[in-house]
């Protein structure tokens, strides 16, 4: 028998050898047909404020050029209407009335109510399942050594804000990258108490103090993160920008900031609302540096980008703006306007290019349809399905699960779509709306009183749609 010299210990006979050898190309090319997948979360984002969804306004071109090269979902939600619980939803392919995190919740010393060890997220699956995964920007389920820092979530590295408080500031003191602050040139000023909701991590730029801008580096990690693959392993990128979010912490005047008015210095607006207009235009440019990057290292192919938001407009979105809307409410709101979300999806040669879907998809979608494209299992635990069928132009199988969302702040409220009906139920008013979306997407008929056993059917479904929580509950 043939024996392979391996060093001075081992010999391996010649034919364990090839077979070893055969064995591991096979998965490293298993591993290079896995596509590479890039998620791009927006923060409060409203589906009418970019141009593929009809916005007049903003320029959006990177934007367009993803729905004409790729596909389009006309109804999308949300995790729901604020920040934590809807990247909760995200991550976990779970909605609001089944994951840990339900609501704003902040804790000691700071920061928001990290996810446990329990939990698995769409980036622990992915690397399981082989690939390098990296975070660029906001996080907001757990600081740095809580079980929610995203290195304990599946994450090999990141950058960016772990706190969502410390997110208001796009001009903030500094940044964490694993675990570490890294100090920026900007000079801000803090709240002067920490007895508030903030806990003192609160803080605001002035316009003369502001240097480095946290989104232009959340790009650069990102473009440099796809420079160093050498296509060995996939990739999962989670890019979560704080664009167009406002800073509560700010003066009014300067709750919208962007390095330059850029392409609306000449527009008879308020400084705040070109400040508020570039911030859209500037979040386009990064995603079409994205795009092009892919394009120039010869993966666009093999990778696949989302594009969403984190809920609706701002409250603060200035009244130029908010009046265009056609959608009711705003972020915190029950209604489309809060809850309904842009969802792009571009995949270059794999999607039919300028396509369009109107079958409800919601954020906790996106875990079991990574793990397709991973070739892996989902959890069975989960209320998210697959949309991957529908991106590639396939037959989609059908929902276990209605769509279905809670929140619990001002009084609370809880809402329910099945089919083309939607159901919203005020907690502290004890008041039921229910709207037929396929006729009013508006939401301005309510329709408990003409269509009473919808109404009763639904309401049953609304009360069984969740599971107690220890931490949230109405």
């Amino acid at each position: 028998m043939r024996y392979i010299f391996i060093d001075s210990q081992t010999l391996l006979p010649m034919k364990c050898f090839f077979f070893l050898l055969f064995f591991c190309t096979n998965v490293l090319l298993a591993q290079q047909t896995k596509p590479n997948i890039i998620y791009i979360l927006m923060d409060d984002l409203g589906i009418e404020e970019i141009e593929p969804y009809g916005n007049t306004i903003f320029k959006t071109p990177n934007l367009n050029k993803m729905a004409s090269e790729g596909i389009k979902f006309a109804q999308h939600y949300a995790g729901t209407s604020v920040c934590a619980p809807s990247r909760c939803a995200l991550m976990t392919g779970m909605h609001t009335g089944h994951g840990e995190v339900r609501g704003n919740k902040q804790v000691e010393p700071h920061g928001q109510m990290p996810i446990s060890n329990q939990t698995v997220t769409v980036a622990e699956l992915l690397k399981q399942a082989g690939y390098q995964t990296f975070l660029s920007g906001k996080w907001g389920l757990g600081c740095e050594g809580t079980s929610g820092e995203p290195t304990k979530q599946g994450f090999d590295t990141y950058y960016g804000y772990l706190d969502q408080v410390l997110a208001h500031n796009n001009y903030p003191e500094y940044l964490i990258r694993n675990g570490q602050k890294e100090y920026l040139k900007n000079k801000v000023i803090w709240e002067a108490t920490q007895n508030t909701y903030s806990k003192g991590m609160g803080s605001y730029t002035p316009e003369e103090n502001k240097v480095e801008y946290s989104n232009d580096l959340f790009t650069q990690e990102g473009l440099q993160f796809i420079d160093k693959q050498d296509n060995k392993k996939p990739f999962f990128m989670y890019l979560s920008y704080t664009l167009p979010h406002n800073n509560g912490e700010a003066p009014k005047e300067i709750r919208f900031q962007s390095p330059t008015l850029s392409p609306y210095q000449n527009e008879n607006w308020t400084d705040l609302e070109k400040n508020y207009a570039a911030t859209i235009s500037r979040m386009d440019s990064y995603v079409g540096q994205i795009m092009q990057k892919l394009i120039d290292k010869g993966i666009a192919e093999n990778t696949i980008i989302f594009f969403s938001s984190d809920n609706g407009s701002t409250e603060d979105i200035p009244m130029r703006f908010a009046e265009k809307n056609k959608l009711r409410g705003f972020k915190r709101s029950p209604y489309e306007g809060g809850i309904r979300a842009p969802l792009l999806v571009w995949w270059k040669g794999k999607i039919k290019a300028g396509s369009s879907s109107y079958f409800p998809t919601a954020q906790w979608d996106f875990l079991p349809t990574a793990c397709e494209l991973a070739g892996i299992k989902p959890p069975q635990n989960i209320d998210g399905i697959s949309i991957l069928p529908t991106i590639l132009g396939q037959k989609q199988g059908k929902r276990k699960v209605d769509l279905y969302w809670e929140f619990h702040e001002q009084g609370g409220w809880q809402a329910l779509q099945a089919g083309d009906y939607k159901l919203i139920y005020f907690v502290k008013s004890q008041n039921y709306e229910l709207y037929n979306l396929k006729k009013e997407a508006q939401e301005q008929t309510n329709l408990k009183e003409q269509e009473v056993k919808i109404f009763e059917k639904m309401k049953k479904q609304l009360q069984k749609a969740r599971t107690p929580s220890q931490f949230f509950n109405f």
